[in-house]
């Protein structure tokens, strides 16, 4: 057995090298007990070596993390695709919407070309491009600072032109989804516009596939229960279903 500050070393070179880790995965590594483990990440998060999250710690490089879209758009692209799929049976003639930039949201505009009498608003230059030429659909870009990252706009005058609309459906998506920590996005300025896109929205609807879960970025835009609607991916654990679902949410698995 590994003596304590040992211990608590390699759990930072753990979670560092997979960029997470659970307290049970933790546990057998170290080969001591859950509560053990939880009381050293709480002193290592105390440290500012690592971040805690429910059921287990991120490392402080994975809070700050943001890949760019290009590099994401094809990962968890089935289940991105089923969970698009599953929102789009939300949507009816006449409804206005909002979708944030994202790749499940981009999926999401993808499925929308066969609707007519819909008004579609997005912050995302991707969407836009993708409907662009769907005369049966009103399309209206936000403006603002574009992020190259997310190739989405953000900012102060993105947060002004969001001010001047309301919708039935705001469609989210984010960088990590937490119990404890929330949805969280590692860009201030992006989060302050996903808080704007939900103070005007009817109806919230986060769209995630199971990657997201555990993951805490550095900004966080909201807690889980402020959502009115989740559609995640069939792969996601049972038990986080069942947290959402106690926090009064609607979930939807696709």
């Amino acid at each position: 057995m590994l003596f304590e500050e040992e211990r608590k070393r390699s759990i930072v070179q753990f979670v560092e090298k997979h960029s997470r880790g659970s307290v049970q995965e933790l546990s057998q590594e170290m080969g001591v007990s859950e509560s053990t483990v939880r009381r050293d990440l709480k002193e290592l998060e105390e440290a500012r070596l690592l971040k805690r999250t429910h059921g287990g710690a991120v490392s402080l490089q994975s809070v700050n993390f943001e890949a760019a879209i290009s590099d994401k758009e094809d990962r968890f692209l089935d289940e991105k695709l089923r969970i698009a799929r599953k929102a789009v049976e939300m949507i009816k003639a006449g409804d206005a919407i909002l979708l944030d930039g994202g790749t499940t949201t981009l999926q999401i505009a993808r499925e929308l070309k066969t609707f007519s009498d819909i008004k579609v608003i997005t912050n995302s230059i991707m969407v836009l491009n993708e409907l662009k030429d769907c005369r049966n659909i009103e399309v209206s870009i936000t403006g603002g600072m574009l992020r190259q990252d997310t190739m989405a706009f953000v900012g102060p005058m993105t947060e002004r032109s969001l001010e001047m609309v309301r919708v039935d459906k705001a469609f989210l998506g984010t960088n990590g989804m937490d119990l404890r920590e929330g949805i969280t996005t590692p860009n201030m300025l992006e989060a302050a516009t996903k808080r704007k896109m939900i103070s005007v929205a009817k109806q919230v609807v986060l769209v995630a596939d199971h990657s997201k879960i555990g993951q805490v970025s550095f900004c966080k835009v909201a807690d889980l229960a402020e959502m009115d609607q989740c559609i995640f991916d069939s792969e996601t654990s049972e038990d986080f279903v069942r947290n959402i679902i106690e926090m009064g949410v609607n979930v939807t698995l696709a």
